[in-house]
């Protein structure tokens, strides 16, 4: 009996594993496609993380671009001519209504708002408190420390503003008469490949300025 059993189970077998077949065959693209749409959505996320920070990067630029221009005339044209949307509008005409050089009180309530509006993206926030701290004057009785920590919270890796927090910590050092400390955070900004050459150009001069030695080029 055993024979015959066993050629039962063989059968039995072969046929499901031709059942298994034949639905692989009618049904297995579907699999293919899930993959396929697992991975491009991945790919596709990813790019649009890029292209938005790109985005933030480039406005950010331009906005700190236009605030140096050397008068209020001269800024508001500029800033009037960076092209935005949405949010970045928004902070726009924000940055337009009150001029740092004219009324730097109100620039700094118009910087701080945006700085802590949890409607608008972390890049826009993290900009606005970058020029509220940049804006900052030793008489306004704002604590280098509280400064500080505001800096480091947007000089971590992967901030859009990441090396302009980093100089800006240097200079609250230099405030605060730590000269040492200045030189030490100015140096590693002048290795950075991530901050643009005209920051690695002030850093290294700045070094210069505060008596530290000029790397040899």
């Amino acid at each position: 009996m055993s024979n015959p059993e066993s050629f039962i189970d063989e059968v039995t077998e072969e046929v499901r594993r031709e059942k298994l077949f034949t639905v692989f065959r009618k049904y297995g693209w579907i699999g293919i496609v899930l993959v396929l749409l697992v991975v491009g959505g991945a790919a596709w996320t990813e790019w649009q993380k890029a292209r938005d920070r790109a985005a933030s990067q480039a406005f950010g630029d331009a906005v700190l671009g236009a605030l140096e221009a050397e008068n209020p005339a001269a800024r508001r044209d500029a800033l009037a001519a960076v092209p935005a949307d949405g949010t970045r509008a928004a902070i726009l005409q924000l940055l337009l209504a009150s001029d740092p050089a004219e009324d730097r009180a109100s620039a700094q309530t118009a910087l701080e708002s945006v700085s802590t509006n949890p409607d608008v993206s972390q890049a826009y926030r993290d900009l606005a408190l970058l020029r509220w701290v940049a804006n900052s004057l030793p008489q306004d009785g704002i604590p280098v420390a509280e400064r500080r920590a505001a800096l480091e919270s947007i000089s971590a890796p992967g901030r859009a503003f990441r090396t302009m927090a980093l100089e800006q910590l240097a200079y609250l050092e230099i405030e605060a008469g730590n000269t040492d400390a200045a030189i030490t955070v100015l140096r590693t900004l002048t290795q950075d490949q991530e901050a643009p050459a005209g920051l690695r150009q002030r850093a290294q001069q700045m070094i210069v300025a505060l008596g530290g030695e000029a790397e040899a080029g």
